[in-house]
């Protein structure tokens, strides 16, 4: 897809998956890893289900809001020209 797109002179961002700024799952990687590091699990069974919990805890408004400033994001890492963004 990349190869193509250059062939069609445009331009693209190099690994934009891999930049927090344009991966909105970062931040609920975050939101998870704060509610887990609060209940202190003792061993691997236990981090799993705790992982589980709070992963189904995460409320679907901020999934949907991080999916939203998507268009913001990337209106974002444009105008930083690949520099770091508030997000």
């Amino acid at each position: 897809m990349q190869e193509w797109l250059r062939d069609k002179s445009l331009n693209v961002f190099e690994w934009p998956s891999q930049s927090p700024d344009l991966n909105p799952i970062e931040h609920l990687w975050r939101d998870l890893k704060i509610a887990v590091q609060r209940s202190y699990p003792s061993n691997l069974t236990e981090l799993e289900r705790i992982c589980s919990e709070e992963w189904e805890k995460l409320p679907k408004y901020r999934c949907a809001k991080l999916v939203a400033s998507y268009p913001r994001r990337l209106k974002a890492v444009i105008a930083a020209k690949d520099a770091s963004t508030k997000y």
